[in-house]
């Protein structure tokens, strides 16, 4: 057995790992030691050709795991297999033409909004991967702490780290940037897996958000979709939860929508691999303790985390006694 550097929620970790038909399992963090396979969504032709042999080599070997699930991928979606099956919700679009996306599926404040994007001086291009893009990723990254209600994983990374994290899959993928007055104001970095393109990264500067260079990069990955020929962009997930019981639709999902994107539902697949991995599959906790938690209160809580960084965290950083504000006045 060996290990192989993870990314989790933002930070670099070390997780137990052995080779399978040359693919990489890993065992993620929770206590429940769920085995998956590594970078699954981006590996061409089927995350798993024979199950059973799949299985059998992971109960032989010490990698100490519960359960393994893998998921099948688009567009082969219908079920495949006899194992406990969820549905995974991701969001994408069908590829057709750019000017069917534009008129037929974004609602209209999307079409005014790419209009806009145009007539405010935003230029959209496939861009190279290189120190410059870097530079301007960085500048993205540490432009605020938090993001979307919870703090923004990448904020404070160094050129160095970005650059190494950037250039993952650089062999089948491209980087689109969004550009006002010459400086980077927004990319998407896309990663092509059979007919997919798959986004890895979706991201634009706040302070430029009234110039619309999101929905200005999500119009041109369309328009690099139909010029390559993909059946579908994915955009991650439609609907977010822990487990299908927990999903919820955000304003993330919202504009994923109002964009263009549907929901499609892909088979994934849990198989136990040990009897106390039959028994976490049984009570539901194969997700983990929050993925037994009913929506509402899954709900509750993201309102919760919300709140407590957009008022609270602000707060308790700021200096509130006037000892305090002359300390950091005298710090300059």
């Amino acid at each position: 057995m060996h290990c192989t550097e993870v990314r989790v929620s933002g930070k670099t970790i070390e997780v137990p790992s052995i080779r399978v038909n040359d693919k990489t399992i890993i065992v993620g963090t929770g206590w429940h030691r769920t085995a998956t396979i590594q970078d699954e969504e981006f590996l061409d032709g089927e995350a798993v050709d024979d199950p059973e042999q799949f299985v059998a080599a992971l109960k032989q070997s010490d990698l100490k795991a519960n359960i393994f699930t893998f998921a099948q991928h688009l567009p082969d979606i219908t079920p495949r297999h006899r194992y406990h099956l969820e549905w995974d919700s991701v969001a994408a679009i069908p590829i057709t033409t750019f000017e069917e996306w534009l008129k037929k599926r974004v609602e209209y404040d999307v079409r005014k909004a790419v209009k806009k994007a145009a007539n405010a001086g935003v230029v959209v291009k496939v861009v190279e991967f290189d120190d410059e893009l870097v530079r301007g990723i960085a500048d993205i990254y540490n432009e605020s702490q938090v993001r979307q209600g919870k703090p923004f994983w990448h904020y404070g990374k160094d050129f160095d780290t970005i650059k190494r994290e950037k250039a993952t899959y650089l062999d089948k993928g491209e980087f689109i940037g969004a550009y006002y007055e010459g400086k980077l104001i927004g990319f998407i970095k896309m990663v092509y897996v059979g007919t997919i393109a798959s986004t890895f990264h979706v991201i634009s500067m706040q302070k430029h958000a009234g110039k619309k260079p999101t929905n200005a990069l999500i119009a041109k990955a369309v328009k690099v979709c139909e010029e390559k020929g993909r059946s579908h962009l994915v955009y991650g997930e439609y609907a977010y939860g822990e487990s299908a019981r927990q999903w919820i639709h955000t304003s993330k999902t919202e504009f994923k929508r109002r964009n263009g994107f549907e929901e499609v539902l892909v088979p994934r697949y849990y198989i136990p691999l040990t009897g106390q991995g039959r028994v976490i599959l049984r009570l539901g906790l194969h997700r983990g303790f929050k993925g037994a938690l009913p929506r509402p209160v899954l709900r509750g809580l993201r309102t919760a985390r919300s709140t407590f960084y957009r008022y609270v965290r602000p707060v308790w950083q700021s200096p509130t006694s006037s000892d305090e504000q002359k300390l950091v006045a005298g710090s300059h």
